[in-house]
């Protein structure tokens, strides 16, 4: 048991090292390379346009991309485990496809531009939250909550929303449809520091809540019923678990827009390397998942520097590539076995 304690205690200081490295490398990088032992002195002089690019530019994406990342990654963790199945991720129960529609609707009525730039976060949230609140009370029966229901309506939710999107786009000016499509592709590049403070602090206080229900979590492994007479109110549990985890989605969504993979690669490559126990699970998925989005957005930055590529798109080829490998060599590993 001392062993499994301190080797929890060395994966979680390789992470942190690790993504320290990350976002030393990534303050360094870009299109006005800095050297790692001028950082320090940089950030100390207040004044400059080196000083500018860390603070304004570089540091930013860097709290985001360690918050968004940590989020997406933590909540596919929990619902795979709340659904029993690998398969699902963040955006599985519509919650993107609500954000995405109130953003869609928001720049085709030109509200944004009246309304100011804070309005599409806000409208995506908005967008975000009608859709948990439909998936939710479509999904009682006899007042109770069917896990299997909600993830079948949430799947059509998120269809019927893309419908709309794309009715939307097809109709707005072509202006419109850019600012649409560059939104849905997911970006790091947040102006509004309120934005990344409230996004970062949403992200730890969800980890934190999730550590709580970790022990919950796993007799939820066993299924519902045998949970129960593990002592565990189950759908209590759930509720709180699914709201915690639509709420980190909706607000990651409405700040970043779709960064997708994260969510479903992350909490794999964890449980591969780590096992099952959701009580180490939990934050190893929550780090890996920042360090992830930290070095996509390091070549999202450099790949075809001055120019950026979209975060998503970086995450989804990356991403897959990358599990796509780890679950190739473990096939092979247990042919050998």
């Amino acid at each position: 048991m001392r062993n499994k304690y301190l080797g929890w205690a060395l994966l979680i200081a390789v992470l942190l090292f690790s993504i320290l490295g990350a976002a030393l490398l990534s303050l360094s990088m870009g299109e006005v390379d800095i050297k790692l032992k001028d950082i320090v002195s940089i950030l100390r002089s207040g004044s400059g346009m080196e000083h500018t690019i860390l603070t304004q530019i570089r540091l930013p994406r860097i709290l985001l991309a360690f918050s968004a990342g940590g989020a997406l990654s933590l909540t596919g963790t929990i619902l795979q485990g709340v659904y029993r199945n690998p398969l699902v991720e963040p955006y599985t129960l519509g919650i993107s496809g609500g954000a995405v529609f109130g953003v869609t609707l928001t720049i085709v009525l030109g509200l944004h531009l009246s309304l100011g730039t804070f309005m599409l976060p806000l409208s995506g949230f908005l967008g975000a939250m009608i859709t948990i609140f439909v998936v939710y009370f479509l999904s009682l029966k006899n007042r109770e909550l069917n896990v299997n229901r909600m993830l079948l309506i949430g799947v059509m939710i998120s269809f019927v929303a893309s419908s709309a999107m794309m009715f939307l786009t097809s109709v707005t000016s072509t202006e419109n449809m850019r600012n649409i499509i560059f939104w849905t592709m997911g970006s790091l590049d947040e102006p509004d520091s309120s934005l990344i403070h409230i996004m970062l602090f949403t992200s730890v206080a969800g980890l934190l809540i999730s550590i709580i229900y970790a022990q919950p979590l796993n007799a939820l492994r066993l299924g519902e019923a045998k949970a129960k007479h593990l002592g565990v109110n189950a759908p209590v549990i759930i509720k709180i678990l699914f709201f915690v985890s639509s709420m980190l989605t909706g607000i990651c969504v409405s700040v970043v827009g779709v960064i997708g993979f994260v969510g479903l690669i992350i909490p794999h490559l964890t449980r591969l390397i780590i096992g099952n126990d959701f009580r180490i699970t939990l934050i190893g998925s929550f780090l890996g998942g920042s360090l992830f989005l930290i070095l996509c957005d390091i070549l999202a930055r450099t790949a075809i520097a001055p120019n950026e590529l979209p975060i998503g798109v970086i995450t989804g080829m990356a991403g897959g590539l990358v599990f796509i490998l780890v679950l190739s060599r473990a096939r092979i590993k247990s042919k050998m076995s």
